[in-house]
């Protein structure tokens, strides 16, 4: 059997087993014994017993709940309403005026998330009412929500990040620190399109009459600084290499407990919840990742990998052109799959070609989030889409209409970090080794 033939077959198996509802942990290790069974005389049942154990053991592993946690905790607490209230008073100038509270409250609680779905969901609850309630046009305030809570999957601390490294063996911690220029770039992006959008529409941006002093505003922006304070916490300790993503993701998930106290949000309940939100989370990623090791190391006893990296190596693909294309494969895939499934389901094929490529895989993991980023807001399986839905009611195509210029400008961070790549490179080259 051709490794094209078998590459279909295993492809199309693994579709149907998805598409009855398997779940993806048992899709992958299902399709990773069919090809074993197909292409080789290993035996899988030692191999499985040996891959699950070993995956599942991994300590890089370790950081992934506490960060799961800490973003819980935090999802429960009053965050987002004191950082609307740190933010608001110093936008009211900036054209777009209040829009900016959707772009830089998502980014401020990114870093503290490292989810997405979790961003999405605890700022619109604040914003989507205030600023429609304000009179700002509604579509720009769901595109505003729905492009910038992608960036929970980038800015560390990222779970997809996480769950990157382990898949591929690259250092979490550089991965971290990879992410927040390209981070900032999207940031500075979406804000400039919606000063853009202001300064071509400004009679859609309600007028301000509530200007406050400068006394009040830098009041107001002390409810900012617990927040920020476990931002550096939890980045910096990384960056400067006092300590481990998972030492760090320890003093992350201390800090939001007494966040959270302080501001008053935290009880036995709440942690009650957290913790269970937390393990629910936790199991479905662990379980998601050793069933895509399993596949990963039947796929290296069929050979199909190495085999189809010297096919495309022989196809002489720059490496321009093997970008592009897997740019249009993840956002098909991104369609129909979270970003998570999309990270695990492709690495043990893709990472070979990429490889023979003599691409940076450090700076690939950044490439791949900002793509995935890209699917979040794609319909039919956008789960930004869904968390904004879910809050507003509104159609999930209007929701997605509303998000298409943000998509554009992710498009746009991909070409600009692809052909500047020391975007992402730049800040892990000072961390030394």
């Amino acid at each position: 059997m051709s490794d094209i033939t078998a590459i279909i077959i295993l492809f199309v198996t693994l579709l149907l087993l998805l598409g009855v509802g398997v779940w993806v942990a048992f899709a992958l290790m299902l399709t990773g014994a069919f090809g074993m069974l197909l292409m080789s005389n290993a035996p899988i049942g030692p191999i499985i017993a040996t891959t699950l154990w070993g995956h599942s053991t991994s300590w890089a592993l370790a950081a992934l709940p506490m960060f799961i946690l800490m973003g819980e905790i935090l999802l429960r607490s009053r965050l987002s309403q004191d950082m609307f209230a740190g933010l608001s008073p110093w936008l009211r100038r900036l054209p777009g005026r209040l829009l900016h509270v959707n772009v830089f409250g998502c980014a401020i609680f990114a870093a503290v998330s490292g989810s997405s779905a979790a961003t999405a969901a605890t700022i619109g609850k604040m914003s989507v009412p205030e600023l429609r309630e304000r009179g700002y046009p509604t579509d720009m305030v769901l595109g505003t929500l729905a492009g910038s809570a992608t960036l929970g999957l980038l800015i560390p601390p990222s779970i997809i990040l996480i769950v990157y490294g382990v898949a591929t063996e690259q250092s979490i911690a550089r991965l971290f620190v990879a992410g927040v220029l390209p981070g900032l770039l999207l940031v500075a992006l979406f804000s400039a399109y919606v000063i853009a959008y202001a300064l071509i529409f400004p009679s859609r941006i309600p007028g301000d009459d509530d200007e406050m002093p400068l006394i009040d505003k830098i009041r107001a922006s002390g409810r900012l600084v617990p927040v920020l304070l476990l931002i550096i916490g939890v980045i910096g300790s990384i960056y400067l290499g006092v300590a481990s993503p998972t030492d760090a993701a320890a003093v992350g998930v201390v800090l939001a407990v007494v966040l959270a106290w302080a501001n008053g949000s935290l009880s036995w309940s709440m942690l009650r919840e957290s913790l269970m939100g937390a393990t629910v989370t936790s199991c479905m990623i662990a379980f998601i990742l050793v069933g895509a090791a399993f596949l990963s190391v039947s796929m290296g006893f069929t050979g199909i990998p190495r085999h189809l990296a010297e096919w495309i190596a022989g196809m002489g693909l720059s490496p321009y052109a093997l970008l592009a294309a897997l740019t249009v494969m993840f956002v098909i895939l991104g369609c129909f799959l979270d970003g998570i499934s999309v990270v695990v389901l492709t690495t043990s094929i893709i990472m070979p070609m990429i490889l023979e490529a003599g691409i940076d895989p450090l700076w690939f993991g950044i490439y791949l989030v900002i793509v995935v980023e890209m699917s979040q807001i794609t319909p039919p399986v956008g789960f930004n889409l869904f968390v904004i839905q879910g809050l507003t009611g509104f159609d999930i195509l209007r929701i997605a209409k509303a998000a298409l210029p943000f998509f554009l400008l992710l498009l746009l961070a991909v070409a600009l970090i692809t052909i500047f790549p020391g975007i992402a490179t730049y800040l892990p080259s000072l961390m030394g080794n």
